[in-house]
């Protein structure tokens, strides 16, 4: 199942409501379970990014789909990496 690894970062107008991230990981949450997208995990960071959020989905378009509406939505800035277990990297580099 296609794994995503998405870094965040708060907008300005993310960091102004900062109270409320809590509350709107809830909600994309509950969209993304509509969706028919898993949230594996998410995490508020310190560094270079504010938060990391790790979904997957049985189909790639509805996963990429769903943090495209997070990103419209203009409280944080995404930056996606496609995932791997090591039983599906294995697979990659097998010869």
């Amino acid at each position: 199942m296609p794994r995503y690894l998405t870094l965040l970062r708060f907008t300005e107008q993310g960091a102004k409501s900062l109270e409320k991230s809590t509350s709107r990981a809830a909600t994309f949450r509950e969209a993304a379970t509509k969706a028919g997208v898993r949230v594996e995990a998410q995490y508020w960071t310190t560094g270079a990014y504010d938060g990391v959020i790790i979904v997957s989905a049985e189909d790639e378009t509805k996963a990429l789909h769903c943090l495209a509406a997070l990103a419209v939505a203009g409280n944080v800035r995404t930056e996606t990496l496609k995932a791997f277990d090591a039983s599906e990297f294995t697979v990659i580099t097998a010869k």
